[in-house]
């Protein structure tokens, strides 16, 4: 018996039913298990946020054992960023990611953390962990699936762990690839299903146990912390999201399992223009 309600992972047919093109059929859309009118998604995932944002950092990192912390600095090792070059972390919250780039291509490069959500990036930016490279980094509100820079802006494009939560996962992609660079890269790094058997059944156990638990206890939401496994179990698998990544305008993509697949980084190219 768990402590919250277990869910199965979603088959291809349902996984399918979370795409653009069902979304905007029903005019409805997932965040976990709860459906939503398209219009209210959003303010959702807001309400979500701004519940988690004060021990957003803390939680994941006790959840995660700090692996998450490997994940990233592998995700990011993959895009062989290069100094000067200007970067985009979508969805990018507290700014881990951003920190990691931001090492790489140094004072002259650039990068921008674009979030919808102001009070995660606030938390982030009055992190005293990292401040001075903080200091390097630009933040801008705006919603990922209308992104509000000119096209062929950046020369990397990267997304950890919040791609998830759009309404419309193929226009938020789709924006990405828009404001890159032809030849630009593109990184998405997500949870995914683990490939081990007995291993997913330890990690469904841990999903809805003692993260929901641990949620309510550390941080006064359990269903905050059940809703992050849930919508875990309605995300495409790599070869699928590969499958939307290369119709988005991506080519040579490719993806890399980290911990038994529970996370997933996958990296494209932009497109370019042959003639």
């Amino acid at each position: 018996m768990s402590l919250w309600q277990n869910p199965s992972w979603f088959d291809r047919r349902q996984r399918q039913q979370q795409l653009d093109t069902c979304v905007e059929q029903t005019h409805q859309a997932s965040f976990g298990l709860k459906r939503y009118q398209t219009e209210d998604k959003i303010q959702a995932v807001m309400a979500h946020f701004d519940r988690v944002a004060p021990r957003y950092d803390l939680m994941n990192s006790l959840l995660s054992f700090g692996i998450q912390h490997l994940w990233k600095r592998q995700a990011v090792r993959l895009l062989q960023l290069k100094p000067a070059e200007r970067i985009i972390d979508v969805c990018g919250g507290t700014g881990d990611l951003s920190i990691l780039a931001a090492q790489r291509v140094g004072p002259t490069g650039q990068v921008v953390i674009y979030d919808i959500n102001r009070r995660m990036m606030e938390r982030g930016r009055n992190t005293r962990h990292m401040a001075h490279v903080r200091r390097r980094l630009d933040y801008v509100q705006g919603d990922a699936e209308c992104i509000a820079f000119p096209d062929a802006h950046f020369d990397v494009a990267m997304v950890g762990f919040g791609i998830r939560n759009l309404t419309h996962l193929e226009k938020g992609f789709r924006e990405m690839v828009r404001v890159l660079k032809p030849g630009g890269r593109l990184l998405c790094l997500e949870f995914s299903r683990p490939s081990n058997h007995w291993f997913r059944a330890l990690y469904d156990f841990y999903s809805f146990n003692i993260m929901p638990l641990a949620g309510l206890l550390l941080a006064g939401s359990a269903e905050s912390y059940a809703c992050l496994p849930e919508t875990i179990r309605m995300f495409h698998l790599p070869d699928e999201l590969s499958a939307i990544l290369r119709r988005c305008g991506l080519e040579k993509v490719t993806y890399q399992p980290m911990t038994n697949a529970i996370a997933v980084a996958h990296v494209g190219h932009k497109l370019i223009q042959r003639h």
